[in-house]
């Protein structure tokens, strides 16, 4: 697959909430061609799951 191809997918798994399977494309996609548009979505991905908000959580 090429790097395009694996950053569609990518999209696709993210919309599916398969976020797993999105990052591995976007990962892979990278690997291929550094420039590609799944530096922004994997970025974008890690910001997602790194988020805490301390004020959900009850000490």
């Amino acid at each position: 697959m090429t790097a395009m191809e694996y950053y569609l997918e990518g999209n696709r798994f993210r919309k599916e909430g398969k976020w797993a399977e999105a990052i591995n494309c976007y990962v892979a996609a990278i690997e291929q061609d550094p420039e590609s548009p799944a530096v922004e979505a994997k970025a974008m991905l890690d910001d997602i799951l790194n988020f805490y908000n301390k004020d959900a959580y009850n000490p």
